[in-house]
């Protein structure tokens, strides 16, 4: 599988864009012409700089509103497209896209059209080039890959063939099968790209919100393949215009870029088998069957603090590491660690971030098998020398900087707290809350690196990603969206957060970085939880009375459990589906807060009441409690 991408899709200089996309390990690079006009070297300057990167250019675009012009202006357009197969020549590619007509001036007809797509063809060969043809979803007479590929079919010409753009079929909800019956050697490139579902129009979509292939909503996978079964193996190439991405890192929009096409043609060559795709070998995405640990690096006053707010959650402290300054907690099926240990990564991580929740682990049918296919997707695997005796658990760097680490039980991993941890049985344990597992955990990050964030998840394990969600904060707005599993035992919800005065954007500012903001544990009885947690000395955060007043009359619900919710700060929302019942906790350190959940058949996060907790944080550090530290200490 040859992998390109055009220079539009990234910022920075030409030359930086070529060093990027080199690294990231694609094959070849379309050079968008404003690219190349706004640089200082000559033509062959740039096609020395993409030789000497190890890249082929792979087409030279856009050359526009060429087709079904009259009289004078039909002559002006092959003496436009001379001067074009002159600078590609000097570049060193063979291949110049023509996307539809868009001019008013354009004539319609498809013998016409096709009658100037001969005599093109005719001149590109004297000089041994090709030329593609692409409907643009918004041409003026061609707007569809049907009448694109019927134009090029009645050229009958070697050297004129067809483009396809996943974007300009999908966003038209063309039908792709058409797609199956186009002899593979009249596609000369498909450009790859998907999009969030945005009611607006065609060009202002296009030009300003395509994203990677499974970033968006499109259906890029039954594009490609149908594609793939032309049995076409010439180059994917990735053509994205998004605003974010022109501002963005170009070395993590390129990576992002690789992964999505290696992710894809992964996909493709397990349901399509038979495909001339190949593609690297690598593990089938991993299975998640739940969250095995979070654990928490922080110094010892601060351990000792967070250690408080664990145990008034009813967790019971069962083990101590045999050669680290980390504890483990327990309740139900969920492991917590608090690593106040400053060496290795935890220590690094500590005087990063301060107190934070750096390393998660996932509970996985095959660990070694999750870290190879990570590796194959371009991920960086994580190792260090571990101590005698000290189990090396899978592991690679996640997005934002913290650990993904993998247990499984085929290996024994997931009882590797029996070798790692002495027995703890401490006096005076607190009274068990009744919490049975982690229902989601929120990381938090900048808004344009959402979609980074999202790709890697779906791309390693088995996942799917929600809609997105506006989650309103009194200061702005923040983007959310989920990544989980179809058995609901992975649920990820990744906020992204736009400007630094809402409450998730002053979380990345004072923890220097993204990170996990909140962990969500799951109960049966939330009253009942409620109850315990009050005996532990659990402090709830505290929701304005005004907010259940409207509930009620919102929800119809009976005022008798009105006043249950209400006296012990219990948020409640509803869906179609059920019931969900929420309890807070304040801001512990840098921001981080955790979250008590009852879902009764309810399949949302509680995005409602998103702006009444973050109201209630914010008034109590308007108050002077900036975090929960000096609170948590008296428990």
């Amino acid at each position: 599988m040859k992998t390109s991408i055009a220079t539009v899709s990234i910022s920075g200089d030409l030359s930086e864009k070529l060093k990027v996309i080199a690294k990231a390990g694609f094959d070849g690079v379309e050079i968008f012409e404003n690219d190349f006009l706004i640089s200082d070297e000559s033509p062959s300057q740039v096609g020395k700089m993409v030789c000497d990167q190890g890249l082929q250019v792979t087409l030279f675009q856009p050359f526009r509103d060429f087709e079904g012009m009259p009289g004078t202006l039909r002559s002006r357009t092959f003496d436009r497209a001379e001067r074009k197969f002159d600078l590609m020549q000097e570049i060193g590619t063979d291949l110049i896209l023509v996307c539809s007509n868009v001019s008013p001036a354009a004539l319609g007809g498809l013998e016409r059209a096709a009658a100037d797509f001969h005599e093109l063809g005719d001149r590109a060969a004297r000089r041994g080039l090709r030329v593609g043809y692409e409907a643009l979803a918004w041409g003026r007479h061609i707007n569809d890959h049907r009448d694109a590929w019927e134009i090029v079919r009645r050229a009958d010409h070697s050297s004129v063939g067809l483009i396809l753009d996943s974007f300009h079929t999908l966003s038209r909800k063309i039908d792709i099968n058409s797609i199956r019956s186009i002899p593979k050697e009249r596609l000369f490139l498909v450009q790859l790209a998907d999009a969030p579902l945005i009611d607006m129009d065609l060009l202002h979509w296009s030009r300003h919100f395509r994203n990677m292939p499974g970033e968006g909503d499109l259906p890029v996978l039954d594009f490609m393949k149908a594609v793939a079964s032309t049995g076409y193996d010439g180059y994917f190439s990735l053509e994205i215009f998004n605003d974010q991405f022109r501002g963005g890192s170009a070395a993590t929009i390129a990576n992002d870029g690789r992964r999505s096409l290696i992710c894809l043609g992964d996909q493709v060559k397990r349901e399509e088998p038979g495909t001339a795709l190949s593609v690297p070998a690598m593990p089938a995405r991993g299975i998640v069957e739940g969250v095995a640990f979070i654990e928490f690096t922080a110094d010892e006053a601060d351990g000792a603090r967070l250690e408080a707010l664990i145990r008034s959650l009813g967790f019971r402290k069962v083990g101590k590491h045999k050669t680290k300054s980390a504890v483990r907690f327990q309740q139900g099926v969920i492991n917590i660690v608090i690593n106040t240990g400053r060496e290795g990564f935890a220590g690094a991580s500590y005087a990063v971030h301060g107190t934070s929740a750096y390393a998660l682990g996932l509970l996985v049918d095959d660990a070694a098998a999750v870290v190879k296919r990570a590796v194959a997707l371009g991920a960086e695997q994580f190792s260090t020398p571990g101590r005698l005796g000290e189990i090396e658990i899978p592991a690679v760097h996640g997005v934002g900087g913290g650990l993904l680490c993998f247990l499984d039980e085929k290996s024994g991993l997931d009882r590797a707290w029996d070798g790692e941890f002495h027995s703890t049985n401490e006096h005076a344990e607190p009274v068990s809350a009744g919490l049975t597992s982690i229902d989601h955990i929120a990381q938090t990050m900048r808004y344009e690196d959402l979609p980074t964030c999202l790709l890697f998840y779906i791309s390693l394990v088995e996942t799917h990603k929600s809609p997105m969600v506006d989650v309103i904060d009194p200061s702005g707005i923040v983007r959310s969206q989920v990544v989980e599993n179809r058995e609901g035992s992975l649920r990820l919800t990744m906020n992204g957060a736009e400007n630094h005065n809402t409450l998730a954007g002053r979380f990345i500012a004072e923890n220097f970085g993204s990170g996990i903001q909140h962990i969500a544990f799951r109960t049966e009885d939330i009253f009942a939880t409620a109850k315990r947690l009050s005996q532990n000395g659990f402090i709830f955060l505290a929701i304005s009375p005004n907010y259940y007043e409207d509930l009620e009359a919102r929800f119809g619900l009976d005022p008798a459990l009105t006043e249950r919710l209400k006296a012990n700060n219990i948020l409640y929302d509803r869906d179609d589906h059920g019931d969900y019942f929420q309890i807070y906790s304040p801001t512990y350190a840098e921001g981080f807060f955790f979250e008590i959940v009852q879902r009764v058949g309810y399949r949302g996060y509680g995005a409602p009441n998103a702006i009444f907790r973050i109201s209630a944080l914010r008034k109590r550090r308007s108050k002077g409690v900036r975090s929960a530290k000096s609170s948590w200490a008296r428990c």
